[in-house]
C-alpha cells in the first residue's frame, strides 16, 4: 500500500512553467524505489490519460503531446516524484493524478507505463490551468 499526494498546480500563462510534486507515504510492503510511478492528467469532458512514467531503474516515457516540454524524476530519499513543465500550453489544462503500482513478477516488461490500468494506486490531483 501506498498513499500519494499532489501538490504545485495552479494557474499560469501559456509558455510558462510549473513544476508537480507527489510524495509517497504509509508505503508498506515495499521501498518506494521499487515502485513505478506516473502521472496522468484529465481534462473537462475527456478520459484521462497517460503524460509521463518513470520506473523502478529511472527509465522514462513520455506522451508524444508533451515531448521536449515536461520531464519526470523522482528522489528516493524523499520519497518523492516530480514533472517539471515548461512551455506549457492551453491544452495542458487538465487535472493531474500521480499513480504508483510496486513492483510484480514477470510484469516489469509493462514499465514505464502510461496505460492507467496498469496502476492501482492514484493521488486525489492537483488542477493545472493555462490561460492563452
Amino acid at each position: 500500500l501506498v498513499q500519494l499526494v499532489e501538490s504545485g498546480g495552479g494557474s499560469v500563462r501559456a509558455g510558462d512553467s510549473l513544476r508537480l510534486t507527489c510524495v509517497a507515504s504509509k508505503i508498506t510492503g515495499y521501498s518506494y524505489s521499487t515502485y513505478n510511478m506516473a502521472w496522468f492528467r484529465q481534462a473537462p469532458g475527456k478520459e484521462r490519460e497517460g503524460v509521463a512514467a518513470i520506473d523502478s531503474d529511472g527509465t522514462t516515457d513520455y506522451a508524444d503531446s508533451v515531448k521536449g516540454r515536461f520531464t519526470c524524476s523522482r528522489d528516493i530519499g524523499k520519497n518523492t516524484l516530480y514533472l517539471q513543465m515548461d512551455s506549457l500550453k492551453p491544452e495542458d489544462t487538465a487535472m493531474y493524478f500521480c499513480a504508483a503500482e510496486p513492483p510484480e513478477i514477470g510484469m516489469d516488461y509493462k514499465f514505464p507505463s502510461l496505460v492507467q490500468d496498469d496502476y492501482n494506486h492514484w493521488g486525489q490531483g492537483t488542477q493545472v490551468t493555462v490561460s492563452a
